[in-house]
């Protein structure tokens, strides 16, 4: 139960119960009672509002000290009490069971509810006591439960293993194919195609069920389904299959016979809406031997799915936002061509798992002037689109900037410049490599970035060659510095993003090391070389990460151009 009621809602759920219920603050005032709770108190829902507890019902002021324990603790209490209300009885004292619940949202509490029912005809009362608390306690584990991630269908798995067996012997949760990425399939007219994205059975129908769309497929709903009537109203529909051959299409009927003979026999269906976006349905199913669902049961189903749809909705914007920045991101990171068929070249890019978003790594290949070649690693601050936007300009500039013959640190300082003049609000680190395949080295360049690697052919292990690191671009400081490396043919230069090597509590240069242990033969191919690197230190990134491995080819002296000069 929110701390902000909606009255609504709150009524349509509770004041048709024959239980007196009541909803407190933290300070223990009335801001909710039903009509029974009227009834037994003697007193009208005003006379309650805004008053104390022990201001209503003085008679009754000691359970003020039980109310607050369960505010502390957050451990229900059910007692049995009696005293007098301002209700006329000829019962004198009268006898109540009632039970404490504390309500939290977002980890906050704010506030109790309060279940009461007049001790008279012992079993109607219990049952009347146990299934409002059922509900109760149905709405309160919903916002635990349910959204304990940004995966929109491990929301809709939740929702579904939420629900069954407490509200339904089946549950099916069908949502709007996604705006972003593959085309689906367009369906004949008069037909909705929605995406099924969890289907749940209680015991053994959870298997028999499957027959109806696995998780994960498109699934067609005819124009007299329930389905698809509970989007065109935006109202739950409860269909009973007693009758279904009666105006019903042979779509939509010969599906009803098929969960009739699983010996299914009502669908209540709810619509998943938040913030007015239609995200799909929620289908609830029960199967004979199971009641029948009630008004209150079809309020308790909305409400169920009113939450979970608030999840969906974040889990959907999400995952909208993390497919542009990938597709974005793709097309920027596709294999740069070799700049030379002299040098060899060879990239991994990979993207963090589903529940990070995608980051600005980026890498290029520029061919220069004499045989020359300038390589590039970066790693745009943040995630999302604006990271992959930020690195697409980055990037933009960079060839631009290449084409004016210059050294590592003058393109670097040119870089800072133009970003911090453009106004990017996003810095980024960058390691810049120009290779001379016919004078034997290697200018490096830093502006906040790991150090390069270069792994010598027939050598026992990786130089990590120390460059000194400017500060990252866009801040406006500059000061960056190229070193000289020998670089001759067959020396791979290795160049990463801290995905590779950062690890949650260990220094990082530390876990820069580990990269001296890096070898490759002088037979063996650079694509080996970053699948043995992916093995041994992707497995537990928690970042993306972009590698790049390139070499000039061992082969006869090439002579350079003659300078015309």
């Amino acid at each position: 139960m929110p701390s902000s009621f909606d009255p609504p809602t709150v009524a349509a759920l509770l004041d048709g119960n024959p239980a007196g219920v009541a909803v407190l603050d933290a300070n223990l005032r009335y801001t909710y009672v039903n009509p029974a709770l009227e009834r037994l108190n003697g007193l009208r829902a005003g006379a309650h509002l805004g008053h104390t507890f022990s201001e209503v019902l003085p008679e009754l002021r000691g359970q003020a000290a039980v109310l607050r324990g369960v505010l502390r603790d957050g451990e229900p209490r059910e007692q049995t009490i009696s005293g007098r209300t301002w209700a006329a009885s000829s019962a004198e004292p009268r006898f109540w069971r009632a039970t404490y619940h504390r309500l939290e949202t977002g980890g906050d509490v704010c506030g109790l509810m309060v279940i009461v029912v007049e001790i008279s005809d012992v079993a109607r009362q219990r049952v009347e006591l146990e299934e409002a608390r059922g509900h109760v306690a149905l709405l309160s584990t919903a916002a635990v439960r349910i959204g304990t991630t940004l995966d929109m269908d491990t929301t809709c798995r939740e929702l579904a293993e939420f629900v069954v067996p407490a509200f339904a012997d089946v549950a099916a949760v069908d949502v709007f194919p996604p705006e972003v990425g593959h085309p689906v399939r367009r369906a004949e007219d008069g037909v909705l195609r929605l995406r099924r994205a969890a289907l749940r059975g209680e015991g053994p129908l959870d298997e028999q069920v499957q027959r109806f769309g696995h998780p994960g497929e498109y699934v067609d709903f005819a124009a007299d389904s329930a389905v698809t009537r509970c989007l065109a109203e935006n109202e739950p529909v409860l269909d009973d299959w007693k009758d279904h051959q009666r105006g019903r299409s042979a779509f939509t009927s010969e599906r009803i016979t098929a969960s009739q003979a699983l010996g299914l026999r009502q669908a209540l269906v709810v619509p998943l809406t938040a913030r007015g976006r239609q995200l799909g349905t929620l289908s609830l199913v029960r199967a004979e031997g199971s009641p029948a669902f009630t008004d209150q049961d079809v309020v308790v189903a909305r409400e169920v799915a009113g939450r979970a749809a608030v999840d969906l909705d974040h889990a959907r914007r999400y995952d909208h936002e993390h497919s542009i920045a990938r597709e974005l991101q793709g097309s920027l990171l596709s294999e740069p061509r070799g700049p030379h068929p002299h040098v060899e070249i060879a990239t991994r890019y990979l993207p963090a798992d589903r529940g990070v978003l995608v980051g600005g790594d980026w890498f290029d290949v520029v061919p220069l002037k004499d045989g020359r070649h300038l390589k590039a690693m970066g790693d745009v601050m943040g995630h999302g689109v604006e990271a992959a936007v930020a690195m697409s300009h980055y990037r933009s500039l960079l060839r631009l900037l290449a084409g004016d013959d210059l050294p590592p640190h003058r393109i670097l300082e040119q870089l800072d410049e133009m970003v911090e003049r453009s106004g990017l609000d996003r810095a980024a680190t960058c390691l810049l490599a120009v290779v001379d395949r016919f004078g034997g080295v290697c200018e490096v360049a830093s502006a906040g970035h790991l150090p390069p690697v270069f792994i010598d052919p027939g050598e026992a292990g990786a130089r990590i060659v120390p460059v000194e690191s400017g500060p990252p671009l866009g801040t406006g400081f500059g000061g960056y510095r190229t070193t000289s490396v020998p670089c001759g043919p067959g020396t791979v230069l290795f160049m990463y993003t801290d995905g590779l090597v950062e690890r949650r509590g260990e220094d990082i240069d530390v876990s820069v090391e580990r990269l001296a242990s890096l070898t490759l033969p002088r037979t063996g191919t650079l694509e080996d070389l970053l699948d043995r690197v992916v093995d041994r230190f992707g497995g537990d990134a928690e970042d993306d990460i972009a590698v790049l491995a390139s070499r000039i080819r061992e082969g006869p002296p090439v002579l350079r151009r003659p300078d015309p000069t």
